[in-house]
């Protein structure tokens, strides 16, 4: 299960405050590539898909799909902010490596493919 900080949480009802659509939840997800073969995606929409997995997180929904639950299971996001910029972050437990861009991952059992960080 993926869990929100409350920083997280409160920025991340700010943003929704801005839309439209009350429906709208935040989508976690990983894809292959990046600096260390796998990179953490986000992105706002509405749409439940076949096999999501869910989370109500302080009136939030947190959505993350069957292939990515693997690899995001007990992760956290955060807020941060920072001097040189800041914004949201995962905290992974089954990373075993992180690149210093912060947005790619690997894993004990590797997977995707790594390429140059594009930070």
């Amino acid at each position: 299960m993926v869990t929100l900080t409350q920083e997280a949480a409160v920025q991340l009802k700010r943003i929704l405050e801005e839309e439209t659509d009350p429906d709208l939840g935040l989508r976690v997800f990983v894809a292959g590539g990046g600096c260390s073969g796998f990179q953490y995606q986000m992105v706002l929409e509405n749409e439940i898909r076949d096999g999501d997995e869910i989370n109500e997180v302080d009136g939030l929904k947190v959505y993350v799909d069957q292939f990515s639950s693997k690899y995001l299971d007990g992760a956290q996001i955060d807020f941060v902010d920072q001097l040189m910029g800041g914004g949201f972050t995962v905290h992974n437990p089954n990373a075993v490596s992180t690149c210093s861009c912060g947005t790619s991952f690997d894993t004990a059992d590797g997977g995707g493919s790594a390429r140059a960080c594009g930070h």
